[in-house]
């Protein structure tokens, strides 16, 4: 690991990231990678998870692709200096901010979106001009494996690197000194990441989850709003996505329609025997299979079954399940659930809602579904989450003028579109003088006239900035 980040560093020393041609060749290599390697990573993504081709090309390989281009679109003006004005005490003088990259990176990416939650995270380190260490999860072996094998092919290895492993591999890179971390993942090895970069002072970007809640109005045109919810739940990777619903709450009178309007559509969806679809993602492994299956296990969530629940060990399937009232002290309504479950919780008037989702901590993703403008207002106004969404689910985060990030529990800092680049650059300020525009003020011995004038300037005097300049009070030579 050592001599594969002192590798790096001398490419990065060399100067060898930081030209624009570098940057966008490698960009252009990864859409090239995209386009001619598609049906590989298709396949990966189906032995690891069984995702169908629609969900692969949709929610992955397009948007990674969409993600290279939009940077090699923007890559010229992100890369400009940003000339900002300078202020009256230091007139006469220039002053910009100047995009520098940070040096050498590492990404540790996540096995629910291996593909896509490795790639893009790259892509903005690149634009911005560093060097690269991508560690995919070892959970997506078959993924990870395309990753060590194809980025070689196509991108300049002497400054991208992929490492391969798990627990041992990630815990001797978090060893190494780098000049920023990009984790995808759980908050516990959040913790155990942010731990290990404190070391060196390191900066940390944590993309992380939390308990993503769904607010359901009755005013709302229920097919459409049921439709969005579902393909935002069991069609986002079987619910295994940090941006997935993961509970609905609504009125109590509301509720019954809610639920029958769900049955319907899920029937519609995947069938009447879900566990057959090849729509529908499977569980990653069997130790995750294992962790869902407890959460319904227990008789008091059981009992709150009103539709699926159906479980295929061998296959490790799950069928969506949806869930009524379920008591708030079970795992499943204190945990994040990452898996096919939607409890549904009622209240009496929807606006209780907001402070059942500011009862917990703060989530990557909030949903609201409603036609009331007020009702929008107060969820905006009065709900803390990473990104926000009314009537739909997850498409917020295909926009790339909007940053991607979680807030408090849900992670830290941003991406996506030049969010990336920012996100792998150091805003450097320059300000440039020149000789001229001596303030005699500013220097020893203070004076009271000194003390004047400069307070004077401080305050944007136009008559102390004259004073200033015509090197008042006189100085002796």
């Amino acid at each position: 690991m050592a001599e594969a980040v002192r590798e790096l560093r001398a490419s990065f020393a060399a100067g060898r990231t930081r030209p624009a041609e570098w940057r966008a060749a490698q960009l252009r290599a990864l859409v090239r990678m995209i386009d001619e390697r598609e049906a590989d990573i298709t396949a990966a993504l189906h032995d690891d998870l069984a995702k169908p081709h629609m969900e692969s090309y949709l929610h992955e390989i397009s948007l990674a692709k969409s993600s290279c281009k939009f940077a090699l679109n923007g890559l010229k003006n992100w890369m400009k200096p940003e000339k900002v004005p300078a202020a009256i005490t230091t007139f006469p003088s220039s002053a910009q901010i100047v995009p520098e990259p940070l040096g050498v990176v590492l990404v540790i990416s996540a096995w629910n979106y291996p593909f896509l939650l490795s790639i893009d995270p790259v892509i903005g380190a690149i634009a911005a001009g560093n060097a690269v260490v991508l560690k995919p999860s070892e959970i997506a072996p078959a993924t990870s494996s395309m990753f060590a094998k194809l980025l070689p092919e196509y991108v300049d290895s002497t400054c991208i690197k992929v490492v391969e492993g798990g627990v041992e591999e990630t815990t001797a890179l978090l060893e190494q000194k780098w000049d920023k971390i990009f984790y995808t993942g759980s908050g516990t090895i959040a913790r155990i990441v942010l731990a290990a970069a404190a070391k060196h002072l390191t900066p940390v970007a944590l993309e992380l989850g939390g308990k993503c809640p769904a607010i359901v109005d009755s005013d709302v045109d229920l097919h459409v709003a049921v439709k969005r919810l579902a393909v935002g739940k069991w069609g986002c990777n079987n619910g295994q996505a940090c941006i997935a619903p993961d509970y609905v709450i609504t009125t109590k009178s509301f509720a019954p329609e809610l639920v029958n309007s769900l049955k319907r559509v899920l029937e519609r969806f995947y069938g009447k025997d879900p566990l057959e679809s090849a729509d529908l993602s499977r569980i990653v492994n069997s130790k995750h299979f294992q962790r869902l299956t407890e959460l319904i296990a227990e008789k008091k969530v059981a009992d709150k079954i009103v539709y699926g629940g159906q479980t295929d060990e061998k296959k490790l399937k799950i069928a969506p399940t949806i869930l009524l009232d379920v008591p708030q002290d079970t795992a499943l309504m204190t945990a994040e659930i990452f898996g096919p479950f939607l409890p549904i919780v009622t209240v009496e008037k929807i606006e209780d809602s907001i402070d059942v989702v500011n009862s917990k901590t703060k989530p990557l993703a909030a949903y609201l579904f409603t036609k009331n403008k007020k009702l929008q207002q107060a969820f905006v106004a009065n709900v803390p989450a990473g990104g926000m969404l009314v009537n739909d689910v997850a498409l917020h985060l295909t926009n790339p003028y909007l940053p991607f990030g979680g807030v408090g529990d849900s992670g830290t800092g941003s991406y996506h579109g030049k969010f990336s680049f920012d996100c792998f650059s150091h805003k450097k300020a320059v300000l440039v003088r020149g000789f001229g525009g001596e303030a005699a003020a500013r220097y020893p011995p203070y004076t009271t006239e000194k003390q004047k004038i400069l307070r004077g300037l401080i305050n944007g005097s136009f008559i102390a900035l004259i004073l200033a300049l015509l090197g008042f009070p006189r100085e002796r030579r």
